[in-house]
């Protein structure tokens, strides 16, 4: 069809497609669903190969977030049954770390609740930095610790991260309907900090909380704008004891339409399928690696993820390969303007910057404003022993069988999934 031959060719070009053509591939028919894949599957290729980049999460600091984000497990006055725990010592975040790059995972990445970090916690996460990469040589590590004061950021750069995340989750035009401690510029102004300093931002979104497409395309369109190296799509896990706990109006086709109008609007980043996945695509997953190129191994924030190894299989006969630690996971244009930038100590500011895909030379579950759904984990995730679901689920209809509360992993003494 005339809109994804257009779609591929700005792809290849990383010209932005136009808010109509954003629109049109998220109202494509069930019958287009495999040309709409195949299309984005293109545009993943140019940029990325047949690679997939592992990430991990190790969550710090569980629970007892002051902010009332409506899709949280973790948001004040949360009655969901999640683990609670205080911040993890450095050498115990750095141990449930190396299960993550034991089993394949590139990158950590270090969540805590919470507004934001005081000073004293970033120094605690530097020290957790410095204690993993001793003991992991080469891993990157993402920290997502809410809205950052001035100065932090170049801090946490200091220490030794190399991203940080803070997700946008939603258009600015809804936002102030999920949220109410905090605004939507609070989290642009961090992500804009991040990037300054000179750290990878990694910032994305969170569908299914009763959204409009229109909404979609905002958001995207503004992450690109913002120029964040990871955008991870989260896909809402509806957790008994939140406001939010019967939005399921999520299918599998629907999620791999909004993957791929990402993809398509930020071709030459990291699009990574996060939060939800198994829940919400189920045995679709493996269509998806089609059009993103990262994923999550294990487990989540406060919820359980298929088994680390099923991942690995599923990746391997879908006919990808997990990226290893010495390859650059975006294309050299981005890389190598990341690096300039880091080299320099941060760009000052991100409002020259252009932005990710576009023809210029250019330059990641959650406890509310602490991760913001962050990388996924907050928003919850299915387990892999769930009761058997059909393939095929009517939108709107509730499935709480499928939320599975983490209990294993940083914070309890069962291993972790990875």
């Amino acid at each position: 069809m005339d809109l994804l031959n257009t779609l591929v060719d700005k792809g290849l070009r990383r010209e932005l497609p136009t808010r109509e053509e954003a629109l049109a591939v998220l109202a494509t028919s069930d019958d287009e669903l495999l040309d709409v894949v195949a299309a984005a599957g293109k545009v993943r290729r140019q940029w990325f190969g047949r690679r997939v980049k592992l990430n991990y999460l190790v969550n710090l600091k569980s629970g007892l977030c002051p902010e009332d984000c409506s899709y949280c497990s973790q948001r004040l006055g949360s009655k969901a049954e999640i683990l609670k725990y205080t911040w993890l010592k450095p050498e115990e975040a750095s141990q449930a770390a190396a299960a993550g790059v034991a089993g394949g995972a590139k990158r950590v990445c270090l969540v805590a609740s919470g507004r934001g970090p005081t000073d004293r916690d970033v120094d605690r996460v530097g020290k957790t930095i410095e204690a993993i990469k001793e003991q992991n040589e080469g891993v990157e590590v993402c920290a997502c610790l809410g809205l950052l004061s001035d100065g932090q950021a170049e801090r946490l750069r200091d220490a030794g991260a190399d991203a940080y995340n803070h997700n946008l989750n939603t258009s600015e035009a809804t936002y102030g309907a999920i949220t109410k401690t905090h605004t939507y510029a609070d989290r642009v102004d961090t992500v804009q900090k991040a990037h300054a300093a000179g750290l990878s931002a990694c910032s994305g979104l969170i569908a299914g909380m009763g959204e409009t497409d229109e909404d979609l395309v905002d958001v995207v369109f503004s992450l690109r704008e913002l120029d964040a190296d990871s955008v991870p799509v989260n896909f809402l896990i509806p957790f008994e004891g939140t406001p939010l706990a019967k939005e399921w109006n999520l299918t599998p086709q629907r999620c791999l339409r909004i993957l791929a109008m990402a993809r398509f609007v930020c071709p030459d980043v990291e699009v990574r399928l996060a939060g939800g996945r198994e829940v919400h695509l189920r045995s679709l997953q493996p269509l998806a690696l089609h059009v993103v190129n990262s994923i999550f191994l294990g487990d989540y924030l406060t919820s359980e993820g298929q088994a680390g190894q099923a991942d690995l299989d599923m990746i391997a006969d879908a006919g990808f390969e997990v990226e290893g630690a010495g390859t650059s996971t975006l294309p050299a244009h981005r890389s190598d303007a990341a690096a300039a930038v880091a080299a320099t100590g941060g760009c000052g500011s991100n409002g020259g910057a252009p932005v990710c895909g576009s023809g210029a030379s250019t330059g990641d579950d959650t406890p509310a404003a602490g991760c913001g759904s962050a990388c996924g984990g907050c928003s919850g995730h299915g387990h892999a022993d769930a009761a058997p679901v059909p393939a095929q689920a009517e939108a709107g209809e509730v499935r709480p069988e499928l939320v599975a509360v983490r209990r294993r992993g940083a914070g309890t003494d069962i291993a972790p999934n990875a």
